[in-house]
């Protein structure tokens, strides 16, 4: 394996410290090294660099040389190298460090300019904190906090700007708190390749539009409103329905494809109010889709299934169990797992099939790919069914072999995780000759043919891993508490696979895991509690020729 290269580090001092950082290193992001928070606003370290905003102004200073010699003049009164400071102050965002520089962040002149910058910054912005959705998480309070001047010499009326402005299908704009920090132009344009948002007037009158005959109404649209940095772009959906302080944050992924891309789901009391991007550079960034935003709205879907069923009958689940066995008591059983699945209950899924002698089916799922964090693949996990060895092949769309295999009366009984078969290309005749036991979250027509109706949890209601399109294993954490009457897929799939003979450990990560790692090479050396949040990536080496739909692995890569 070729060693990677070391960066080439460049020593600077930062407030009195020296520190070692890589060379081109930007000044705001080596200040954070050293504990050192530069306020900004336009700053974004996914975006080019524009300096509107002004906030991040530092000293900055170069060693002084003897011209002639080029040796270094010392301080007498020190004895150290005398720096000679650049007479104005300089903004830290548009400048990267280099050897010997050095920054001043705290000094009077630094603080004196943050306070005019904030004092400009706040003429023209409303007085609208107790209602801005923005409130909690705004950069604008709390830099105002600090480098406020406390007291208002404006006297003069503030202009009226634009209010509730429809930028898009999910974005509202309100254009009085706007800053012109340009995140959102940038972000539309050198990300998601959208430009179609941009100022307009001049001076105190600019403001935020879009493009004329177009709108904000890519995929992508509601990044502009995380990384706005005050309450001028809010989530149409989010707006006006919960303050952020009341929210509980939950790490999780998003399932709508095989990226992964990194979440966090914020709710209160059980009930999901928004879904967030978390940072990953190895996955997505900062980014992610919008259409994954709104997965949370499946939790209280119409159809949600909540009461164990058996010949019809409401039932209790070990009633239900025992009866799912009785079913396949006489071979010819199909068990057809998930790609939705997670690691461990695809591992477990196998565990069934095996005691069961039954033959397994996955259903693939492919969708056009955007080329960003939308890929062709929307199963979040095939590669964890290749991995725990649930299936050795790619599925396919249809299930064409189990059809054939029920026409032939080969299959009397069908076990479904979680798929709807009849959106797998069963037919309501086929569906009528096998018996079904199905686990699954949502009625369908599946649910409607089932002999036995086992309702289970969405992914916010567990906890769990997923393998990436990239064989990145990550996990997600249960966010909110399960309606009453389902069960966590896990235990309803050890439940079945103990009582059909397999030797499958309690239904907890913690002991799953353990005979994961036995019996799993590819996960021999991990742990679901020592798993980092970003990941790991695992060897795909014998996964290496089979055609996936992505090709290449997409994400994000950092704005030059």
């Amino acid at each position: 394996m070729i060693a990677p290269t070391k960066p080439d580090l460049v020593t600077v001092n930062i407030d009195g410290k020296e520190i070692a950082v890589p060379k081109g290193t930007n000044v705001i992001e080596a200040a954070r090294l050293v504990g050192v928070d530069v306020p900004h606003y336009c700053y974004h370290p996914k975006l080019t660099i524009v300096g509107n905003c002004r906030m991040c102004l530092i000293e900055m200073g170069m060693p002084a040389v003897d011209p002639a010699t080029k040796t270094p003049i010392l301080d007498p009164a020190t004895g150290k190298p005398k720096i000679n400071w650049i007479p104005r102050p300089q903004i830290g965002c548009g400048t990267n460090v280099s050897p010997g520089l050095h920054i001043r962040t705290q000094s009077p002149l630094v603080k004196d300019c943050r306070e005019g910058v904030m004092e400009f910054l706040l003429i023209n912005h409303p007085l609208d904190c107790p209602i801005c959705d923005q409130a909690g998480e705004c950069k604008l309070q709390e830099q105002a906090t600090g480098y406020g001047r406390g007291y208002s010499r404006f006297v003069e009326q503030k202009n009226v700007k634009p209010k509730r402005t429809q930028l898009g299908p999910r974005v509202t704009l309100d254009d009085e708190r706007c800053i012109l920090c340009s995140r959102c132009i940038r972000f539309t344009k050198e990300i998601v390749k959208d430009d179609v948002l941009g100022f307009i007037d001049r001076g105190s009158h600019s403001t935020l539009t879009c493009y004329p005959g177009k709108q904000l109404a890519n995929n992508y649209s509601l990044n502009t409103v995380d990384i706005c940095p005050v309450g001028a772009l809010t989530s149409t959906d989010f707006r006006f329905k919960m303050r952020v302080w009341f929210l509980k944050q939950t790490n999780s992924i998003d399932t709508e494809s095989s990226v992964g891309a990194n979440t966090v789901v914020w709710s209160r009391e059980g009930t999901i109010y928004r879904i967030t991007p978390r940072q990953n550079d190895g996955v997505n960034d900062t980014w992610m889709a919008d259409s994954g935003r709104e997965r949370y709205k499946q939790v209280r879907a119409a159809g949600r299934l909540t009461t164990v069923k058996v010949n019809g009958n409401d039932s209790s689940p070990q009633i239900a169990v025992n009866a799912a066995l009785h079913f396949c008591k006489d071979g010819g059983v199909a068990v057809v797992g998930s790609g939705r699945s997670s690691v461990e209950e695809q591992w477990v899924t196998k565990k069934l099939a095996d005691a069961l002698k039954a033959t397994t089916h996955l259903v693939s799922r492919v969708g056009p790919g955007d080329g960003l964090l939308v890929s062709a693949d929307r199963n979040p996990n095939v590669r964890g069914a290749l991995v725990t060895g649930l299936i050795a092949t790619l599925p396919t769309a249809k299930l064409a072999s189990l059809a054939a295999a029920i026409d032939a009366g080969q299959i009397k009984t069908v076990v479904s995780v979680g798929e709807d078969l009849a959106d797998a290309g069963l037919t309501a005749a086929q569906l009528a000759k096998v018996t079904i036991v199905y686990l699954g979250t949502h009625a369908n027509a599946t649910s409607a043919a089932a002999k036995v109706v086992l309702p289970t949890l969405t992914v916010f209601e567990k906890s769990g891993t997923l393998v990436n399109q990239q064989f990145r294993i990550q996990k997600f954490t249960k966010a909110v508490p399960a309606p009453a009457g389902a069960t966590d897929d896990l235990v309803v799939l050890a439940k079945l696979a103990t009582a059909a003979g397999a030797t499958v450990p309690a239904a907890e990560l913690a002991a799953v895991w353990k005979a994961i790692a036995t019996e799993v090479p590819a996960l021999s050396t991990i742990t679901y509690a020592n798993l980092p949040e970003t990941g790991l990536l695992l060897d795909a080496t014998p996964w290496a020729a089979l055609p996936f739909v992505e090709g290449e692995s997409l994400h994000f890569k950092p704005a030059k």
